[in-house]
């Protein structure tokens, strides 16, 4: 099993590798980090997001024309939303093996505290692990410690651990022993 890693351009730099190796040790999966070749496609001038959903049938076109058939995780600076939410901090889209984050809200910054490299490579390598999580056949957990639960606040992401709850590595060890 392998990882593709999409990292945009206006995303932080010099996070790619340590984001990358924990995201591998995390679900013990190789991972590969790129500079990102994907269009990005869906911003909503009213909202000043861009919509995840139609950044994920961006990562489908491109998966597609290029025959990748592993997952692909886009990294994007951008703030994103889908229908029903405010905001989200990432998607993905099992089906077609695809997932987005945002490093928008991830940064202590947004929410006026000081900045600190090592709080954001914790939250994206979350974010990435749970998105990825999905990929690989992940549903939500309600354990707020796990990677696969979900949250919707940045103290709730900041309370989950880099594991999977002992049911989630479970499941994980069942789904990946077919790979």
């Amino acid at each position: 099993m392998h990882v593709h890693i999409f990292w945009d351009a206006l995303s932080p730099s010099g996070f790619q590798v340590p984001v990358s190796r924990i995201i591998s040790s995390v679900l013990g999966v190789r991972t590969t980090v790129s500079e990102n070749p994907v269009r990005l496609m869906g911003y909503n001038n009213a909202r000043h997001q861009v919509d995840a959903q139609a950044l994920l049938d961006s990562v489908q076109a491109y998966k597609h024309r290029h025959g990748i058939d592993d997952p692909v995780l886009l990294v994007v600076n951008q703030d994103l939303f889908r229908n029903g939410n405010d905001f989200v901090f990432g998607l993905a889209r099992e089906q077609v093996g695809a997932a987005v984050v945002s490093t928008a809200r991830l940064g202590n910054e947004y929410y006026g505290r000081e900045h600190h490299d090592d709080d954001l490579i914790d939250r994206i390598t979350k974010e990435g692990s749970h998105e990825i999580g999905h990929l690989l056949g992940l549903g939500h957990c309600e354990n707020p410690e796990c990677i696969m639960f979900r949250p919707n606040t940045l103290d709730e992401l900041d309370r989950k651990r880099k594991m999977f709850c002992p049911d989630c590595a479970k499941q994980l060890e069942e789904i990946t022993a077919g790979f």
